[in-house]
């Protein structure tokens, strides 16, 4: 197939599969009256979170690059299966996508040694947003019990549904964007996996915010801000945030929390002052 037969499939395949799309579905209002069924191009392109021009040229043949990042949306949008899923990469871009990591649920007890000698808070996150490792001077600072709960173990879900997030983040609404963008920055390879689905659908019934912001497409690669938090025996904590990637399992983050001024290196001594006494004893 040539490049121009190909961008004309491509465009009859974007055109076909705008055209199912119901507004309802896609949680549109639908008091206007429609002359062609399906969404319009504008809808369609803010749904993906692409420019409307853009789009219009792609789904007209036209010669222009795309990202696997666009197409991962646009098979978000068109809830695309596995095989139209590659059907799409193909006509668009001449190869298949590459397929998800493997979800880690677990980490190895190498790495769990490596969390505890580290002093200050560190956790081992999933691209779920699952902690599925942590030390225990991560649970003195941001839990204030002896361990994680279940649900605190889901840094989404506890964001958006667990009322103590509003109380002891300074700004609350800052940490909550951008861990969302943060999330779908991080998921494009794991857009049609049913975990994937099934968590945007609880967090959007559950979580008004969630359900808000969601839409709007905000990316944010790396997170390597401040965050403000009010621990309830040592008051404000200002935090810097350092994030690694595990070599040997590349869908796992390491997160490790070190103080941002001194007062709150101060705090967190007598926060972990009796861990470090049993790591150097």
């Amino acid at each position: 197939m040539n490049d121009t037969k190909r961008r004309q499939e491509l465009a009859q395949f974007l055109r076909t599969r705008r055209e199912r799309l119901s507004p309802e579905a896609a949680g549109l209002s639908t008091s206007s009256r429609r002359r062609t069924p399906g969404l319009r191009r504008e809808e369609l392109s803010q749904l993906a979170g692409m420019g409307v021009t853009w789009y219009t040229r792609l789904e007209q043949g036209q010669d222009i690059l795309v990202s696997p990042q666009v197409l991962e949306s646009l098979a978000r949008v068109f809830d695309l299966n596995a095989a139209e899923r590659d059907h799409l990469f193909i006509l668009a871009r001449e190869q298949v996508p590459a397929d998800p990591y493997p979800l880690t649920s677990t980490i190895s007890p190498q790495l769990q040694s490596t969390l505890d000698t580290i002093g200050n808070p560190a956790y081992i996150t999933n691209p779920r947003w699952d902690i599925i490792g942590y030390n225990q001077a991560m649970v003195r600072v941001f839990s204030g019990s002896d361990a994680f709960s279940t649900h605190e173990r889901n840094i989404l879900r506890s964001m958006f549904t667990n009322p103590l997030q509003r109380t002891r983040l300074r700004d609350w609404e800052k940490e909550a964007r951008g861990t969302l963008a943060l999330f779908r920055a991080g998921s494009d390879r794991y857009v049609q996996e049913p975990w994937f689905k099934d968590l945007v659908a609880e967090l959007q019934q559950a979580s008004p915010e969630f359900r808000e912001w969601w839409p709007q497409h905000d990316i944010q690669s790396a997170y390597t801000g401040r965050k403000e938090l009010y621990h309830p025996l040592v008051g404000l904590l200002i935090l810097q945030t350092s994030t690694f990637q595990v070599i040997d399992a590349p869908d796992l983050r390491m997160v490790i929390f070190t103080a941002a001024e001194a007062e709150t290196a101060r705090k967190l001594i007598r926060l972990t002052e009796p861990l470090q006494a049993q790591l150097t004893g």
